[in-house]
């Protein structure tokens, strides 16, 4: 080959490309940034609206409606989910993975522009907002004092803390959670109001008009120009007091006339607690692009810079959640074991070749190999992350098999008396096409995985790039360095072999002991070429016994990551004030203490993905996963027992959903119609049956819960009388009970304070009250009319909250699994489902894991096929034959038998890693078959029959299948027993490689063979039949 012959001949040329390639590599490893996930790009745009006091019925009307007739006919929607509840809707718009985001999202905008009109007045501006994994906060801070009240805390978070964090490199953004600002509240008195006929509306317009500066223009006055400013804000709260809002009977009417003004702690709508009790806390997020980890590094820098600072002494700054930790441990743990199992694999390669030499002519593709990825990673744009790092460490034994089929069959020519330079030269020249097909194999598997479809499709792209890139150097090292060594390297004398110490005296030992096995694998070999019928229903039976392994394997579409917390998502009655929300909390920390590897708690309400006061995501913090025995998932149980003694409640226990969605939910099934009474029954009909199931936890529908509702029924025909509009009324009301900002206000000091106008709680909560309410002034200006003369004030409840998909109303029934998996639970589950009595127009969808999983195995199926059809092609090249791939590729199911077996043994499932580990067994499992049926063509060509061509094959190449299969497994034995943690995911993947590569080079030693007589006496029988046929004496 032309690239051995150059390397062989120039030493120096070929040591220098190699060291080109590390120190590339090198110097890109030092810049690649470390993530947990690989960064996709999700086309999925939200469009969030709030409407201050709307039910969810009305919300759905006004606001989700128009918004969804307006952006369905934009290109590339997969699908449309809206949600509407109490003052707030979201429309979730999910485009195809093709779309681009910063388009998608810029095309909703366009639409929504179009149709802002149309929405009420007093509905706020819609917000498009893209979804972008890494907006997620890197690290929550708490911010603890016995010092400052909250007001000041806040303050102090918001305008100095929380722009100092902002400052750090990396760092886009901090947010204040669970804060209490000051604001300037103008309460008012509805008597004084209806005594002097003023209405909200009027008293809200003289406040934003009389504080306000503007600028007036400019003049020019001995030569120079200068600006005229009309001043009229503020300069002390007391002077609002003064305020003309109105004259009445021509004198003026004060707001210290109507209202009471002064500062006072805004109206707490969120809320963050440490350990049961109120806390302030600072999330922060990345900006990005941005390394996780140095982000992380960073904070915590100054975080200890913070608390020496004497601006926040008596200010304690605690860290809450750090998710770059994760990350670190992850990151440290696949690199302990890609560290461990490339000893392995090179302890294999010393215990086979009896040489260090040897050993380190062929260990040396490793480094080189690894480091040289990196500099592809780092050129493509990738990172260091979960994907990356687990493609190198399960490529760890697959990159060194090149380099041991060519130093192996570069020794057998040195045992022929060879020259080292003419034994380098032949030696890889023999195996070098074989070689060749065995990687393109390997590629050809891990492309098509690197360009499945969907979002498995967009997480393995950098896995499925990765290995291919690696395999290719090493091919490319293997070809050149090990030759080029294996010629100026000399190996010492056999005989001097054997006067080495203790341990090359036990190395010759397991040789000799190998030359054993091989002669008994020579033996077993002419046997089953002997007994041909009886080995292949050998193989059958393993086959099918294989197969019969797979019930007894659980299913899940991804299993759980331990990032040492549980996640409780706990919800109460809907309309549950704040201050219910937090000793509900409290409560839960209060049962949780003292509990096994618990360290605290942290929770949010109505703050990110959980919005409402009724509702909380609580997080429980664990030890580390090495100081316990159980994992977030077990300890869900014995948690959830905890808090069912806690009335009042729901609580759904589990391990973190991911990207910051709550706990996950396996079970879904989805009801979809236009009546919400029907909706409703048919929910709790299917929720009543589900719980019943054995192994289902944690159902509810989300419809669970009803809104209590006060309604203003205005009698149109009255108010016509009274000269006013139903938007009047609505607009009188909102400001009185809602409450409206109208302006703000500079203290001296440069802190800003909100200017709130509204009722005073014990009067906007009453709604006896309301009757009395000044909604408009009269017709003839002598007084105002209330609320009670033109509409009556009622009690009723709604729906909590409206699903829609794809224009359509549902309801979701979800549950969680425990102790189960989702395969257990599928036929009861499809009887529930198939027992529902569905009226005309009603239908059920899937969602949960059940969904995702029929998605990723639609997808990886899709791949595999791809893979055997690419590995056919290479094959069919390589032997020239169209029909001797055949025979080759009986190796492939051969590999399901120990996938089975490996999942079982090592207590994995069949989820999205373990499938992926299958379809790369395809690639590899062939590389064995592709060295037995090469040297066996080879001796054919050499004029010998089939029968011994196929023994002497096997007996030739027993030695480099058996090495590079172990090299292979024990590669990857480190990531299959996760001796360090924080990768747990990835092992899955590993049991089934190391179980499939067990099974399918065992019975590919004898298997394979016997098929290559049945393929030459196919061919032999319709050889006569093919008119000027080639010369197939080699097929």
């Amino acid at each position: 080959m032309i690239l051995t012959r150059i390397s062989v001949s120039q030493p120096v040329f070929a040591t220098m490309m190699m060291v080109a390639i590390f120190v590339i590599g090198l110097f890109s490893y030092t810049r690649l940034p470390v993530e947990q996930l690989p960064d996709v790009d999700f086309p999925v745009v939200a469009v969030v609206t709030s409407y201050p006091g709307a039910t969810p019925e009305a919300v759905e009307a006004d606001i989700i409606k128009p918004i969804e007739d307006g952006i369905s006919t934009l290109s590339g929607i997969d699908t449309i989910t809206s949600t509407a509840q109490t003052g707030s809707s979201m429309v979730l718009i999910q485009f195809d993975l093709e779309v681009d985001s910063s388009v998608a999202a810029q095309d909703v905008r366009d639409r929504i522009a179009q149709i802002s009109g149309t929405l009420p007045d007093n509905a706020e501006d819609p917000q498009i907002l893209r979804f972008d994994p890494s907006e997620l906060p890197v690290m929550s801070v708490a911010v603890v004092s016995d010092r400052y009240d909250a007001g000041t805390l806040t303050a102090l978070a918001e305008d100095q803390l929380a722009t100092r964090l902002s400052n750090i490199t990396g760092v886009g953004r901090a947010s204040v959670v669970g804060g209490i600002p000051r604001e300037i509240h103008v309460l008012l008195d509805p008597n004084r109001m209806a005594a002097l006929g003023i209405g909200a509306p009027e008293i809200a317009q003289a406040l934003a008009s009389e504080n306000t500066d503007l600028p007036a223009g400019s003049v020019t006055e001995g030569g120079a120009k200068q600006s005229v400013q009309v001043e009229g804000r503020l300069k002390e709260v007391r002077a609002f007091d003064d305020i003309i809002v109105a004259r009445r009977g021509g004198y003026p009417v004060r707001l210290s006339d109507v209202a009471r003004t002064g500062p006072e702690l805004a109206e707490q709508d969120s809320l963050a607690m440490l350990d049961g009790a109120p806390a302030l806390a600072v999330d922060i997020v990345k900006t990005q692009g941005a390394n996780t980890v140095a982000v992380a590094e960073a904070i915590r820098e100054e975080i200890v810079k913070l608390g020496e600072d004497p601006l926040y002494e008596g200010i304690t700054f605690q860290i809450i959640r750090d998710n770059a930790v994760p990350v670190e441990e992850s990151f440290e743990s696949v690199q302990s074991m890609l560290i461990e199992g490339a000893l392995l694999a090179t302890i294999i390669v010393f215990l086979f070749l009896n040489s260090w030499r040897s050993t380190v002519i062929t260990g040396l593709t490793l480094p080189i190999s690894i480091i040289g990825t990196m500099a592809a990673i780092y050129f493509l744009g990738f990172t260091l992350n979960m994907m990356t790092m687990m493609a190198l460490s399960l490529a760890v034994g697959i990159l060194i098999d090149d380099a041991i089929v060519v130093r192996e069959n570069i020794m057998r020519h040195l045992q022929m008396g060879k020259s080292h330079h003419q034994a380098a030269l032949d030696g890889t020249n023999e195996i070098g096409l074989a070689v060749l097909a065995t990687t393109l194999s390997v590629v050809a598997v891990f492309l098509p995985v690197a360009f499945m479809e969907g979002i498995l499709g967009r997480f393995f792209l950098q896995f499925g790039v990765t290995v291919s890139v690696a395999v290719m150097i090493s091919l490319f090292v293997s070809f050149t360095l090990d030759p080029m060594m294996s010629s100026v390297w000399y190996d010492p004398a056999a005989d001097e072999n054997a006067k080495r110490g203790p341990l090359g005296r036990a190395v010759a030992q397991f040789e000799r002991f190998f030359d054993w096995v091989g002669r008994r694998y020579r033996a077993l070999l002419v046997w089953c070429l002997n007994w041909r019928k009886t080995t292949l229903l050998v193989a059958v039976l393993a086959f099918v016994g294989g197969l019969a392994l797979f019930p007894f394997i659980g299913a899940e579409f991804v299993p759980p990551e331990d990032n040492s917390e549980v996640q409780i998502d706990m919800e109460m009655p809907v309309g549950t004030p704040l201050a219910r929300t937090a000793e509900k909390i409290a409560q839960v920390d209060a049962a949780l203490e003292g509990f096994p590897y618990v360290l605290g708690t942290y929770a949010t309400v109505n703050s990110g993905t959980n919005s409402g006061e009724n509702s909380a995501a609580i997080i429980v913090k664990l030890t580390g996963p090495t100081e316990r025995e159980q994992n977030p998932t077990q300890l869900a149980a014995p948690i959830r027992e905890a808090l069912a003694a806690i009335p009042g409640a729901k609580f759904r226990v589990g391990a973190s959903g991911g990207f910051g969605g709550g706990v996950a939910t396996p079970i879904e099934v989805k009801i979809y119609g236009e009546d919400l009474d029907v909706l409703e029954r048919l929910a709790d009909d299917l929720a009543a049956k589900m719980s019943q199931i054995e192994g289902m936890v944690d159902v509810r529908t989300s419809l669970d819960d009803p809104q209590p509702t006060i309604g203003v029924q205005v009698d149109r025909e009255a108010a016509s009388d009274l000269g006013v509009t139903v938007a009047q009324v609505g607009n009188a009301l909102s400001p009185m009970i809602q409450g409206q900002t109208v302006s703000d206000w500079t203290a001296p000091d440069g802190e800003t304070y909100d200017v709130v106008l509204r009722l005073p709680e014990a009067a906007r909560n009453d709604p006896a009250v309301f009757g009395s309410l000044p909604v408009a002034a009269n017709a003839d200006g002598t007084g105002v009319v209330r609320l009670d003369q033109l509409a009556s004030v009622t009690h009723s409840v709604g729906p909590g909250v409206i699903n829609r998909e794809n224009r359509e109303r549902s309801v979701s029934v979800t549950a969680g699994l425990d102790g189960v998996d989702i395969r257990a639970v599928d036929p009861a589950l499809t009887e529930a489902k198939d027992s529902l009595a569905l009226p005309p127009g009603y239908h059920l969808g899937t969602g949960g894991d059940a969904e995702q999983i029929a998605e990723s195995a639609a997808s990886a199926g899709a791949a595999l096929t791809l893979a055997v059809v690419f590995i056919y092609l290479v094959l069919a090249s390589q032997f020239g034959s169209f029909v001797q791939p055949v025979a080759i590729m009986s190796s492939l199911p051969l590999a399901l038998i120990g996938v089975m077996g490996g999942l079982l043994v090592g207590g994995s499932t069949l989820n999205m890693f373990s499938i992926i580990g299958f379809v790369m067994l395809m690639g590899l499992v062939v590389k064995n078959a592709i060295l037995l049926v090469d040297n066996s063509n080879q001796h054919r060509r050499a004029g010998m029959d089939l029968y011994d061509s196929l023994i002497e094959a096997g007996g030739t190449r027993f030695r480099p299948i058996v090495m590079t299969t172990l090299a292979m497994i024990f590669g990857m034995l480190p990531l299959a027993l996760n001796l360090h943690g924080g990768s747990g995911q990835n092992a899955p993947m590993a049991h089934a490689v190391i179980g499939g590569l067990i099974s399918s080079s065992l019975l590919t030693l004898v298997v394979v063979p016997v098929l290559l007589t049945y393929v030459d006496g196919f061919l032999r029988l319709v050889r006569p039949l093919l008119p000027k046929a080639p010369d197939e004496t080699h097929a």
